[in-house]
């Protein structure tokens, strides 16, 4: 059957509903993808709010700029989860639900009469459950709590980031959240798939810790077959030279050679074609035992050079190599816009773009995110409580709405 124009506008993801019960940034990261591609997400915030919309500044209307970046496209109502009037209504939005996506601290749901298996497995058995955690419920650190950092830490990615003289370094970004969010996704969608033949949820499980570990290629691959600890090597690659970062006149580049004939291609370029000839630098395996000699040759090839028009020019000569930019030359640059890397809402804000482009049913922005309890009404008529039920329910502090 073809895909009707109105279907397609409304993303891949049209009629998916889902409650998301998650707070912070892995839960909300998942669930503002879902949204982006057409999935009803109803977000449940404690009446005190997502502790994120305080993570500033910079704020706007008096919410922090942090929680406005993973939240757009969502409804939203205000519960307290702790009084059984507030869990009642959980109840009834799965009732509808196909996904379920919450990150409290393990065995909380459990405590709340929520658990998956003691409980809403039986009752929603097409629901599909997604914990963000940071370790897990069991093993030696199950149900211990856990941020981004700390997944960093103990996860190796700091141990292989940084330099000799900086020492293991935090990434500056919180990867581990983030990709813990596009993993939950990526369980999500698995489970729906699987639920077209079974017609059965299940649980999904995606930990700060399993996400952390999953990202340490190559350094895990090299350590199982060689047994030594990567060594901080700054922006180089274990296993790749050139592929580094390099001073020129007006910044730093990145080339990212990863190949003999990009190589030639480079030498080529700047004018010392010996370098390729040189058996030192044959081949990969030869510039990574002789990658000191190398680099400082490189180095001096480019120091006189123009960054930008140096990378331009490489580009098009099929050499990959970028201009190290800061954050406004990124958000401003000619294809970020192309891309659609950069959207605006009506009211003025901005954010970033939908990464993943689908053709006949693409992602859309709709709506940026909501205020506290903006849609508690709303919601709660939906779910067939009367005007004076819920007056009754914002007046005892079980629900916050405007």
């Amino acid at each position: 059957m073809l895909t009707s124009p109105q279907e397609a506008r409304a993303g891949a993801l049209a009629g998916l509903r889902v409650v998301d019960l998650s707070r912070v940034l892995g839960g909300p990261y998942c669930t503002q993808i879902l949204s982006d591609h057409g999935a009803g997400v109803i977000k449940v915030e404690p009446p005190t709010g997502d502790e994120t919309r305080t993570w500033g500044p910079p704020f706007v209307d008096g919410t922090a700029s942090y929680f406005l970046g993973v939240n757009r496209n969502k409804q939203d109502i205000a519960l307290d989860l702790s009084r059984d009037e507030g869990r009642e209504v959980v109840l009834r939005l799965l009732a509808d639900a196909d996904v379920l996506v919450e990150n409290f601290k393990t065995g909380t749901m459990e405590k709340w009469g929520l658990g998956y298996e003691a409980v809403l497995r039986e009752r929603f058995p097409r629901l599909i459950h997604c914990r963000v955690s940071g370790f897990g419920a069991d093993g030696p650190l199950g149900g211990a709590p856990g941020y981004d950092a700390v997944a960093q830490a103990m996860g190796g990615l700091m141990s292989v980031n940084g330099d000799p003289a900086s020492g293991p370094t935090r990434i500056g970004i919180p990867i581990v959240d983030m990709t813990t969010g596009l993993n939950a996704v990526i369980g999500i969608l698995l489970a729906l798939a699987e639920r077209q033949r079974s017609g059965l949820g299940q649980f999904v499980d995606a930990t700060l810790f399993d996400t952390a570990v999953g990202l340490l290629h190559p350094h895990a691959a090299n350590w199982f077959v060689n047994g030594q600890v990567p060594a901080l090597a700054g922006s180089g690659h274990p296993n790749v030279v050139p592929y580094d970062k390099f001073e020129t006149r007006s910044g730093e580049v990145f080339l990212g050679i990863g190949n003999d004939g990009q190589f030639r291609k480079f030498c080529n370029f700047v004018g010392a074609p010996e370098l390729a000839a040189d058996p030192r630098y044959a081949s990969n395996g030869e510039r990574d035992r002789n990658r000191v000699t190398l680099r400082a040759s490189i180095g001096i090839l480019l120091a006189d050079r123009d960054a930008v028009e140096l990378c331009e020019a490489l580009l098009k000569a099929g050499v990959p190599a970028g201009p190290v930019n800061l954050l406004p030359q990124v958000l401003e640059h000619p294809h970020t816009r192309h891309r659609e890397m950069v959207v605006e809402f009506d009211n003025g804000e901005r954010g970033l773009g939908i990464p993943v482009k689908l053709s006949r049913t693409p992602g859309a922005v709709r709506a940026p995110a909501p205020g506290l309890g903006q849609h508690t009404r709303e919601v709660l008529a939906s779910l067939g409580y009367t005007a004076e039920h819920v007056d009754s329910l914002l007046d005892q502090g079980i629900a916050l709405g405007r």
